[in-house]
């Protein structure tokens, strides 16, 4: 070997040791960048999971009101109360209606069935149902219709204790959401049955001073 072949041999970079560094390198800036979007990723799955949560909840809510139209829950006189017919709400027109106080002012929901006289046993919802009717000083509005609040709220709103609140939450910054908070607040009006001596029209009227 000549004297110029062996300083070629000796100028050539030896990186062969070099592998393992890289390696750890490479593992560890691929660490830092999942540590780094791993609680974006989080936080997009939990707003899923709690607008999934909104959206069957806005179901169940919808289902309870069509129920009161169509006169299929009726208003209960006998004691202990049961959870099927809204309870009335005795607020100011400018005050938010009460919370619930009790779980037997509710109407619990289950994906697969409804319970309305029991909550025992693992549900996914239970709705608060509120009516009001300044013109009706009975307790069962239906002849004369009324206007009704519906809070869906999920089915552990109670546990742990702890003040519930009235207004619903926001999907967009709540992630899981708050199982203090209502995850659907709606307000509609109820017609009169066809028992009741008034039209749905006049009874709007008399119960809002409009028209």
């Amino acid at each position: 070997m000549t004297k110029r072949q062996q300083q070629q041999n000796l100028s050539q970079p030896r990186d062969g040791g070099y592998t393992i560094i890289e390696s750890l390198v490479a593992m560890i800036v691929v660490s830092v960048l999942m540590i780094a979007i791993a609680p974006v990723m989080a936080f997009s799955v939990a707003t899923r999971v709690q607008a999934r949560r909104v959206e069957l909840a806005s179901q169940a809510a919808t289902a309870y009101i069509n129920a009161l139209r169509v006169g299929a829950i009726k208003p209960q006189t006998n004691a202990p109360p049961t959870r099927r017919f809204p309870v009335r709400d005795t607020s100011l027109p400018t005050d938010l209606p009460p919370v619930p106080g009790t779980p037997n002012d509710l109407y619990c929901v289950d994906l697969d069935k409804v319970t309305p006289d029991s909550c025992a046993g693992k549900k996914e919802f239970v709705i608060q149902g509120l009516w009001r009717n300044p013109v009706n000083p009975t307790n069962d509005p239906t002849p004369t219709g009324y206007e009704l609040t519906v809070r869906v709220y999920r089915a552990d709103v109670f546990d742990p204790p702890g003040p519930i609140k009235p207004q619903q939450q926001s999907v967009a910054n709540s992630s899981l959401g708050d199982p203090k908070a209502p995850l659907v607040v709606m307000k509609t009006q109820i017609p009169p049955t066809t028992q009741g001596s008034s039209s749905p029209y006049r009874s709007l009227c008399a119960r809002t001073n409009g028209c």
